[in-house]
């Protein structure tokens, strides 16, 4: 009877401290490593085992030094594991590094549950300087190294980054300038007296001179030569007289003339002209070089003698006597009434 009421006691005590520890917290940090080189880092572990309903925290450090010249480079996260029976685990690690040798102390930090306060046991940190020799090579920084060039890297900043609307700008103030120079010009142009046409009468002694500069018939190019002759005279008669000539037939042409009273005289060089120019054209007649001459002269005294008056006596007094045209005044005049001679 006795040992059947000790064992449940017995028991009960024993489980008294595991269930006191089950509802205790704990925290503890523990280091990588002790010894680390200069400027080389370790990692600090945090471990909190707590109530899985507990609203218990741990204080972590503030700033970037952790003590001393030891700095915090990186603080992970808190990780949580489900341990059961109403118990969870918080891991969490802070990265540590110092570039100056010497024994640090890490302080105790804090965890704080409530009304309660627990500490992590202090730490200690031997950061091991660099030995150098100082026989061996040191070698230097490298040499900066030039970035890629471009052709607008000589501009100023508010070119590139402008460059569109400075382009508006200048092709509004080309269109611009362009518009008034086009505007003044025209403007200029009004104001200009008009220039004098060159009368027919000029014109046609300027082309029968470059005809006869020419030589055609001495090259065997008479249908060329009466050709241009006629054109010349068609055109003349367009000018001064206002005959379209250059639609009329021969016929027609002569027949007009004679209606004219100012050309109704000199009509009977036309008709010579015309009558030789025919029978070299289509009947593919050669003239004599007399016969080519005679022609030549007859359309000069043609245009000659139906010029206006005004421009007869302008002609008297700025040419001189020697330089006014080739006139058939003599018997030349006289045979143009003969037909042309063929061979």
């Amino acid at each position: 009877m006795t040992r059947k009421i000790l064992l449940p006691i017995l028991i009960a005590t024993l489980l008294i401290p595991v269930a006191a520890y089950g509802r205790g917290h704990s925290v503890k940090a523990t280091l990588d490593s002790v010894y680390i080189l200069m400027g080389k880092q370790t990692t600090l572990h945090l471990e909190v085992v707590e109530d899985a309903n507990s609203d218990g925290f741990l204080v972590l450090p503030k700033g970037d030094t952790l003590v001393g010249n030891v700095e915090v480079i990186d603080a992970t996260r808190a990780d949580t594991t489900d341990l059961g029976s109403g118990r969870r685990q918080i891991n969490q690690e802070i990265v540590l590094q110092s570039f100056d040798s010497g024994l640090y102390t890490l302080p105790a930090l804090p965890y704080v549950n409530g009304g309660d306060t627990m500490y992590t046991k202090p730490l200690t940190l031997k950061v091991v300087p660099v030995m150098v020799d100082s026989l061996a090579t040191i070698h230097p920084y490298a040499g900066t190294e030039a970035g890629e060039s471009r052709w607008y890297d000589w501009m100023p900043d508010w070119i590139t980054d402008y460059w569109a609307w400075i382009l508006l700008g200048v092709l509004l103030i080309a269109g611009g300038f362009a518009a008034w120079l086009l505007l003044s010009k025209k403007a200029v142009v009004s104001i200009l007296p008009a220039k004098k046409p060159e009368p027919p009468y000029e014109i046609a002694i300027r082309e029968l001179g470059e005809l006869r500069e020419r030589h055609l018939c001495e090259q065997g190019q008479e249908r060329e030569y009466y050709t241009r002759l006629t054109e010349i005279l068609r055109d003349y008669l367009q000018g001064r007289f206002g005959i379209n000539a250059m639609e009329m037939t021969s016929t027609q042409i002569v027949q007009t003339l004679q209606e004219n009273e100012t050309t109704r005289l000199p009509n009977r060089y036309m008709r010579e002209i015309l009558s030789v120019a025919d029978f070299v054209k289509f009947a593919k007649q050669r003239p004599l070089p007399e016969d080519n001459t005679k022609a030549f002269n007859q359309a000069m005294q043609f245009v000659e003698d139906t010029k206006p008056a005004a421009e007869e006596k302008e002609n008297e007094e700025e040419s001189p006597e020697g330089d006014k045209p080739i006139s058939p005044a003599s018997d030349k005049v006289a045979e143009a009434g003969d037909n042309p001679k063929k061979k």
